[in-house]
């Protein structure tokens, strides 16, 4: 696996889905700062409510064609499958849950510190492992990492200005952690 973070601003989106598992993945989507096109034949009430713009049909393969990362949940196995192939045949990668076979993909467990994003991740092997491991990433990052990062972030843009070097950078950041008792 390699380990990659798509910027929401940069690429298109689309969610497919119907029910609970559609919903908790717009629900990690949006959090992650996207705003997903949302696509379902036949929705349930809650995620109708949820999906604002949701179009009430499944994707065509010119809809397909025009994002670059398709998340499929809570359909039959034989239409995320079709579905999974035609995204695929347009170059969109895809990610069906519960079904690693049919995924370019995987969704990781994720803790979010502000703008710091920590993630974990099985490959599918197992998401009560990824999800064990954020447990344990949310204990050893608490909350002040946010802070603490804005912080370091707002020095390195100075530090930038001034013409400091990568080092210089790494040593203000590391000093700013020890000051937060991050390190």
């Amino acid at each position: 696996m390699i380990p990659l973070y798509l910027d929401p601003a940069q690429a298109r989106i689309a969610l497919i889905g119907r029910a609970a598992l559609a919903l908790r993945r717009l629900e990690w989507l949006r959090q992650g700062g996207a705003v997903p096109e949302i696509w379902s034949d036949e929705p349930s009430e809650a995620f109708a409510a949820a999906a604002l713009g949701l179009r009430r049909r499944l994707p065509r393969l010119a809809d397909l064609a025009s994002y670059h990362a398709v998340w499929i949940a809570d359909l039959p196995y034989e239409k995320a499958e079709a579905l999974a192939n035609a995204a695929r045949s347009v170059q969109t990668i895809v990610n069906v849950e519960d079904a690693p076979s049919l995924c370019d993909f995987h969704t990781p467990a994720v803790v979010r510190r502000g703008k710091l994003t920590l993630s974990a991740g099985t490959g599918g092997a197992s998401p009560a492992v990824a999800r064990a491991a954020r447990e344990r990433l949310q204990a050893a990052f608490p909350d002040t990492w946010s802070e603490a990062l804005d912080e370091i972030a707002q020095s390195r843009a100075a530090l930038r200005g001034l013409g400091a070097g990568a080092d210089a950078l790494v040593a203000d950041a590391r000093a700013r952690l020890r000051q937060h008792r991050l390190t």
